[in-house]
């Protein structure tokens, strides 16, 4: 993701998800549930609710325990584009890890006409974003089940906890896009969104015919209803909730494809002029060479969308970037060609591997912002990349020192500038600390080792020290957890 102003241009291994399935589950087919009352009160425990938490250390409220999703199935229509009105029905197959009497999912507004687990009419309550569902027959640890949740209304607005701007789905005036990013998967499908449960998803959009559908994945199918057009989309890769995206407007496509065999599709608004196009022509050459420094792409495709719209924000969907024109600085390609770098980046860093706790926010963002470093130094040379160093850095010594350092960040401020900055320059004090060949192999052992999960700072630390065979606790002490940005002598930088 990409909040901040851009300068320059400016993830104990992942909570043991308990019952992890090793292998797919079949894709369901979604049917409506049976229609249920809601009820008031939560029937006497016979075995033990999950958890309404999975226990964030920044935001309490995100996700829940007790089950492990493997498989989502979002059957939407869109009746009203505009509006974003919509009948939703989301079929959950899923893996209780521990037993159930009831459980809950995040989810926030719409009607919910029908609940189902098992084809059985389930009761539920609902109290602020907690759907709580409370199952005709208790659900012993270990057993798959399925739920079925049948809805309509149109989108709650919603301001994100963390961060400055709106998230969730939002309806533009020629279409809609979904950020999910941290905490807005819930406006439009019930779900347990935390980065814990990663989950395969089938996307089933349903849009007026003058429309075209972009999600995450692979475009399975299209079908002409007559006045409509149904766009299936497969996501296979286990995939983190706030990395679940729908794009809904008229598009232009251009494909491609790495040398390393990863096919590339970029969906421009067909009201974009050509120069919109610029900052991604050399998506597959950055695919080939982040695959070469940190492991090969975690994923069976790629690709970006630009909105003709002032979103705000980039931000790093999995599969599919997504960019606000107001993101892209068309009169700076070299910057603008950094921001893409920056999001694609992403993909190892903050998709494939998943921050298991939103307090290690870092992992994400200064991994995919010292990535446009990177960037710069295999396109400009060492010296263009020591002067964006030294920009980043006089940056946070100059500007951002009253922002919360980058290993503890602020509930209120997930997204802060220091996070990109002096994350990604802990990265490269590392890199002068052990030298550019330790360095690498530490980046690729740890994303060889926790790719497709979570991860914690003590997880990349201890891989740090694993492959360098130093004691790094005085050094991330220093550039994530103290109030001041340490120097670096070995460019000058001090924040004296």
């Amino acid at each position: 993701m990409n909040h901040r102003p851009r300068i320059q241009s400016l993830a104990l291994i992942f909570l043991l998800l308990l019952f992890l399935s090793a292998c797919s589950l079949s894709e369901p087919t979604a049917q409506p549930p049976v229609p249920t009352r809601e009820v008031s009160d939560i029937p006497p425990a016979v075995n033990s609710p999950g958890s309404d938490s999975l226990g964030d250390s920044l935001y309490a409220g995100f996700g829940n325990g007790g089950y492990d999703v493997q498989h989502y199935t979002l059957d939407l229509t869109i009746t009203d584009v505009e509006a974003g009105e919509m009948d939703g029905i989301v079929t959950i197959n899923a893996r209780a890890v521990q037993d159930l009497d009831a459980f809950n999912l995040d989810f926030i507004g719409y009607e919910i006409s029908a609940v189902t687990v098992d084809s059985n009419p389930a009761d539920f309550t609902r109290a602020d974003q907690e759907l709580t569902i409370i199952p005709a027959r208790p659900i012993s640890s270990g057993t798959a089940f399925t739920v079925g949740i049948s809805y309509s209304g149109t989108p709650e607005r919603l301001e994100s906890q963390a961060a400055v701007g709106r998230v969730g789905w939002i309806p533009l005036d020629d279409g809609s896009l979904v950020l999910s990013e941290p905490d807005g998967a819930a406006t439009y499908y019930p779900v347990n969104d935390h980065p814990l449960d990663k989950a395969a998803y089938t996307f089933q959009i349903t849009v007026p015919s003058d429309y075209e559908v972009v999600a995450n994945g692979v475009l399975s199918d299209t079908s002409d209803n007559g006045d409509s057009v149904t766009y299936v989309w497969q996501a296979t890769d286990p995939m983190a909730s706030y990395l679940t995206t729908v794009n809904i407007g008229d598009y232009d496509l251009e494909t491609d494809e790495s040398d390393s065999g990863v096919p590339i599709r970029n969906y421009f608004a067909a009201t974009l002029d050509d120069d919109a196009r610029e900052p991604f022509a050399r998506q597959a050459e950055m695919i080939d060479y982040f695959s070469e420094i940190f492991g090969p792409y975690p994923f069976e495709v790629y690709g970006s969308i630009v909105i003709d719209a002032e979103v705000g924000t980039a931000l790093e969907a999995q599969t599919l970037s997504l960019y606000g024109i107001d993101q892209l600085d068309l009169d700076d390609i070299d910057s603008a060609e950094q921001l893409v770098a920056h999001e694609l980046a992403h993909q190892w860093f903050g998709d494939s591997i998943s921050v298991a706790d939103w307090g290690d926010i870092w992992l994400n963002e200064g991994f995919a912002t010292y990535s446009e470093g990177l960037w710069i130094e295999y396109t400009q040379g060492a010296e263009a990349r020591d002067e964006w160093v030294m920009d980043n850095y006089e940056y946070v010594a100059d500007y951002l020192q009253d922002e919360a350092p980058p290993g503890t960040p602020a509930a209120d401020n997930l997204f802060s500038e220091r996070i990109y900055c002096q994350g990604a320059l802990t990265l490269h004090a590392l890199r002068l600390q052990v030298g550019d060949d330790t360095f690498f192999k530490i980046i690729q052992t740890y994303f060889d080792r926790y790719q497709g999960g979570n991860a914690r700072t003590a997880d990349f630390i201890a891989v740090a020290e694993e492959i360098s065979g130093q004691d790094l606790t005085e050094f991330f002490d220093s550039w994530l957890y103290a109030d001041t940005i340490p120097a670096i002598p070995e460019l000058d930088l001090s924040s004296d």
